[in-house]
């Protein structure tokens, strides 16, 4: 008989909303209807779907409207619900039209009209590509049904192909407003592509129907794991590479150096699931990436640090940004763990950091169901979202490493960043530290890349050659992070009405040229890789994201000295 083994989605929980009673015309025409935007209106000519959709109403004599512009970003989901219910104490409405599903807001708009409903006020949520399908998975999770409403439009849709796709929805947007009970259901009933049969309610997956015992296999290695593998990636749980089977005896050993419940929540809510991120699926998603027991403390701090408010965690694991969760860690455990940031770091080799990295991916696969190609809206995606993770190496740099600044030589931390795959900086040949920096400022930024627009956290990689050469003339991190700051910028003009809506600080509103960073403090500097002349720049997501790092700590709050003090007794 084959073993079971865990099944990584965890439980899900699969609510049913009641949804709100719709109105007749007349109760339409009545009002008031609150046209919600999100601010994704903004974009090209979206504005003119709130314009058309008003337009074809007061055909009809609906003209009680009132209008809302606000974000939804930098919100929990608990605070996403309530905010869609504030929106109907604070305008009155009797109906709501909310707008646009389009990109990586998409998920924390679909709870705000989740939450819209719930207080008995019926509503239509416009959607347009990529978001559609991501915020059909989200109300599929979270709600069962909500009634949507496709219109397919993009950034070089003109006016008059806007009004044409909202006029051939006027009759979703109105039935979805006004249809009886008996069919409302029917109609706002969700048929989603993934996990149309829930996880089973003892959390494990039956592999007899997918493996047939083979006696001729019983003593060759891994045995039927190309089985296992491929059922999985049936399901959509994984990253394509092969998989370790999470088996119960797998689990527990990778438990033996988590001295935390394995039902602790790490993170809320987090993902098109809406399922809260425990020890246990990290657990599990680190047998699947082939790590060892002792890299629990190094992950189970990574999620702790990507929940903090500042991440924008619940936007980071489904936005069209092609990057991937950076994890470095710095300080005595990561030597202990065999975390390497010596040459070739960054990419395949016998150390941790390619499983640890690929922990992470997976958890935000399999327990958020955040899925490449249906509900992440990467639209490339990269390397970076199957692993990305180095260790600080403090014998190749003269400065202070990243645990040491924030705390002191013998905490270890974690920084997590939402953040592009490494960009390259290449030179050879310059022979003073002037001329070396010009190449790297040169390289922090480009049109095309998000900090353009939203300034944030970078993280320059300097190999050691370029960090001698700097250090020789007396540069040290902070003069190399005042440098960055003061000339990485991008002439204003170029950065208007191209790239994406910016998101900036107030009083970067005038700033002429823009600078990429709000202050020395957003440039880590690192030193890492081995010798020669290519050092890397890492860019980041930088939407509502900052760098976040947390020290590895055990569960009476004390810093972790060794490893072994994880391990349970």
């Amino acid at each position: 008989m084959i073993e079971a083994v865990y099944d990584p989605r965890g439980k899900q929980e699969r609510p049913v909303l009641k949804l709100a009673p719709r109105l007749s015309l007349e109760g339409l025409r009545r009002g008031p209807i609150l046209f919600y935007d999100n601010t994704k209106l903004d974009f090209c000519n979206y504005k003119e779907v709130f314009v058309r959709v008003k337009e074809n109403f007061s055909k009809q004599g609906i003209t009680n409207f009132v209008d809302l512009r606000e974000t939804v970003r930098g919100k929990s989901s608990r605070e996403l619900k309530a905010y869609g219910a504030g929106l109907v104490t604070k305008t009155k409405a009797k109906a709501a039209i909310v707008a646009l599903g389009d990109m990586g807001t998409s998920p924390a708009t679909t709870i705000v009209t989740i939450g819209i409903e719930e207080q008995g006020v019926p509503a239509v949520y416009i959607t347009a590509p990529p978001g559609s399908e991501l915020v059909k998975a989200v109300a599929f999770y979270r709600a069962s049904q909500l009634c949507l409403c496709p219109i397919d439009i993009y950034q070089g849709s003109t006016v008059e192909d806007v009004r044409r796709e909202v006029d051939k929805q006027m009759p979703c947007i109105i039935e979805s407003l006004t249809l009886p009970p008996e069919k409302l259901s029917k109609w706002a009933r969700l048929d989603f592509v993934l996990d149309k049969v829930p996880p089973a309610a003892n959390g494990f997956l039956d592999l007899s129907g997918a493996i047939r015992a083979n006696e001729r296999r019983g003593s060759e290695p891994a045995n039927y794991v190309e089985e296992v593998t491929d059922l999985f990636n049936s399901l959509h749980l994984g990253d394509g590479l092969p998989i370790v089977p999470p088996t119960k005896r797998r689990y527990e050993q990778m438990l033996t150096y988590t001295p935390f419940d394995e039902e602790m929540i790490l993170a809320e809510e987090i993902g098109p699931s809406g399922k809260n991120i425990t020890v246990r699926d990290i657990a599990i998603a680190a047998v699947m990436a082939g790590c060892k027991p002792q890299a629990m403390p190094i992950l189970i701090t990574a999620f702790k640090a990507m929940a903090n408010e500042r991440y924008n965690f619940l936007q980071s694991v489904t936005t069209s940004h092609p990057g991937g969760n950076l994890v470095l860690v710095s300080g005595p455990l990561s030597k202990q763990l065999g975390l390497y940031g010596g040459q070739g770091c960054l990419g395949p080799g016998p150390w941790a950091n390619a499983t640890i990295g690929r922990a992470v991916n997976l958890v935000l696969i399999n327990t958020c169901r955040s899925v490449p190609g249906v509900c992440d809206l990467a639209c490339t995606s990269s390397q970076a979202e199957f692993t990305y993770c180095f260790g600080e190496e403090p014998e190749l740099t003269p400065w202070p490493t990243i645990n040491a600044e924030r705390f002191d030589g013998t905490t270890t931390s974690v920084l997590v960043l939402k953040a592009e795959p490494p960009h390259d900086i290449i030179d050879f040949l310059s022979l003073t530290a002037g001329d070396l920096m010009d190449t790297v400022t040169d390289s922090c930024t480009t049109l095309g890349s998000n900090n353009a627009y939203m300034p944030g956290t970078l993280i320059l990689v300097l190999v050691p050659d370029h960090m001698e050469l700097l250090k020789r003339e007396g540069w040290d991190k902070d003069k190399i992070r005042e440098h960055i700051h003061q000339r990485v910028h991008n002439e204003t003009p170029l950065v208007r009405n191209r790239g994406l809506s910016p998101a900036r600080p107030a009083d970067f509103e005038n700033r002429h040229p823009m600078p990429v960073t709000r202050s020395p403090k957003d440039v880590e500097v690192v030193v890492a890789g081995g010798r020669g002349g290519h050092s890397v720049v890492i860019l980041p997501w930088a939407l509502h994201n900052d760098a976040i790092v947390e020290p590895v700590l055990l569960p009476n709050g004390e810093v972790a000295k060794t490893i072994e003090s994880f391990k349970r007794k």
